[in-house]
């Protein structure tokens, strides 16, 4: 089992795969031995299917910003509770990975956060609070390959955080709307200092698309270019993760080459 350590946030507009990368990347970097944790920090909550958790489980995974026992055992503040400034802003965090972490497929483990509220807005809630708590533990003490599937708005990484991250992945696809929401998370990245942002291309059906990122894209790197896949919507509509449903598919493949590319330039 290999230790290197590596963080990798994957972000970008809602429908564009983000969700299927991120679940499919952790599953190829488990079957070369190492420890993954993969983290769930995106509001729609997709990537247990994503990883081949089977639904009778997933659906009863609560969010840990929804976890109103924990938040208040980690903070002292009752669910319900009047809290103003009152409440523990350091709370321990180390032994949520041992409750909360559910188990995937070639040996991933999963852990669903949920989602920061009010990012923009200086909320210091006892939720938040435990997050931001828990997502510096993440990043800072966690020796395993970390897979975070964020929000586009990156609402869990603050500028004390976002430098640990090793690598930032935005997926986009060949619309002017979804590179806008590339361009927006890169200027957000910017701001709180991750220390590199790449793209992945992904749903390309012809040149015409991969040129059209190519010029939108100006300096930000392209880590992969990802063909558009049947199998990958075949695999949504019977409820299995598209690993499972056809691991040599051509979407599949251009990730794995993504995942070496991810290897080869980090050292890991």
């Amino acid at each position: 089992m290999r230790d290197r350590g590596f963080k990798l946030a994957v972000a970008g507009k809602g429908g564009v795969g983000k969700t299927f990368i991120s679940g499919t990347l952790a599953r190829l970097l488990a079957r070369d031995g190492y420890r993954v944790l993969a983290v769930d920090a995106d509001p729609n909550i997709n990537l247990a299917s994503t990883l081949g958790i089977p639904r009778e489980i997933s659906e009863r995974i609560t969010p840990l910003s929804e976890n109103e026992r924990l938040i208040a055992e980690k903070t002292g503040v009752p669910p319900g509770g009047s809290y103003g400034l009152v409440f523990r802003l350091t709370p321990r965090v180390d032994d949520i990975f041992q409750r909360f972490c559910v188990e995937a497929p070639d040996g991933v483990r999963l852990l669903v956060m949920g989602t920061v509220k009010g990012g923009d807005t200086g909320c210091m809630c006892p939720a938040n609070a435990l997050l931001r708590v828990l997502m510096q533990h993440l990043l800072l003490s966690r020796g395993e390959v970390v897979v975070m599937d964020m929000v586009a708005g990156l609402e869990h990484l603050g500028r004390g955080t976002a430098k640990r991250v090793d690598s930032m992945l935005v997926v986009v696809e060949p619309t002017l709307k979804s590179i806008e929401t590339l361009r927006r998370i890169v200027r957000l990245a910017e701001d709180i200092e991750i220390p590199e942002v790449l793209a992945v291309a992904n749903k390309l059906r012809d040149e015409r698309s991969r040129k059209l990122i190519e010029r939108e894209l100006g300096d930000t790197p392209i880590a992969a270019y990802i063909p558009y896949d049947p199998s990958i919507e075949e695999a949504e509509l019977l409820g299995v993760a598209p690993l499972d449903h056809d691991e040599h598919s051509p979407a599949i493949e251009a990730l794995r080459g993504l995942k070496e590319y991810l290897k080869d330039r980090y050292g890991f």
